[in-house]
């Protein structure tokens, strides 16, 4: 069985409340559980903090045990160059996750850090984004 581990970064912990036209109305929980019914053949853990740091032991943590690692960094993803060297740190190949298409909004959003050090980034497909890196975890 794989284990593939989902990490989210700032106020995505308020998905399904914070400004749903951008990011939907259904809760992380909610998506989370869907995951796990639609891919009963992996083991899928759940960790979200708000704190930079956090992150980046929670990366330490699974980041040489895990198949997969699917980030969602937030706001961390534009400035953060300690999670950049976190990712690069460790064995378990990470896939970005961007809810909104990060290149349709402020300037300052349209660069991630954090994409060089990733295996890859699924950006602007909405809570999909998460189904389609679990896949490519499960694929390999």
């Amino acid at each position: 069985m794989k284990r593939i581990e989902i990490v989210n970064g700032p106020n995505l912990n308020l998905t399904g409340i914070r400004q749903p036209e951008i990011y939907g109305s259904v809760t992380m929980e909610q998506m989370v559980a869907a995951l796990r019914a639609r891919f009963p053949e992996a083991e899928i853990g759940y960790y979200q903090s708000n704190v930079e740091g956090e992150l980046i032991n929670r990366l330490h943590e699974v980041g040489f045990t895990a198949d997969g690692i699917v980030l969602n960094a937030g706001g961390y993803s534009h400035t953060s160059v300690a999670l950049h060297d976190a990712i690069a740190a460790v064995t378990t190949p990470v896939v970005e996750v961007h809810i909104s298409n990060i290149f349709a909004r402020e300037e300052y959003r349209r660069h991630s850090l954090l994409s060089d050090v990733c295996r890859g980034v699924v950006c602007g497909l909405g809570l999909e984004g998460y189904r389609f890196a679990v896949e490519s975890f499960l694929a390999d």
